[in-house]
């Protein structure tokens, strides 16, 4: 994510990262407390070192294939919430998106 971040930041000419805001699905794999307590030790010496971190918990959202409804699940039982068939894929839930970065300008210095 901070290589990202940096990459994010050069192409724009920023002088410094000021915010930083991630969507965290409960599939991902990432534990967001983990993430933020984590953050500051990685971002030392880094152009997101002062950033503020942000991260939002994002629902599991699964698709049926036996009703083909999309419905909330819960991470640890994928049923689809109109007919209870296991039968499901996840639309969204196991992922990490780098939402929105807040640079400052280098003429803002």
């Amino acid at each position: 994510m901070l290589d990202q971040v940096r990459a994010i930041a050069e192409e724009r000419g920023a002088a410094k990262v000021t915010r930083i805001e991630l969507r965290v699905g409960p599939l991902s794999g990432v534990e967001s407390d983990l993430l933020m307590h984590a953050y500051p030790l990685a971002a030392a010496g880094t152009i997101a070192a002062d950033a503020e971190l942000v991260i939002e918990n994002a629902g599991v959202i699964v698709k049926c294939s036996a009703c083909g409804a999309e419905s909330d699940a819960q991470p640890n039982r994928l049923l689809c919430g109109a007919c209870g068939d296991f039968r499901t894929s996840v639309v969204s839930g196991d992922e990490m998106i780098l939402q929105r970065v807040e640079l400052e300008d280098a003429t803002n210095n």
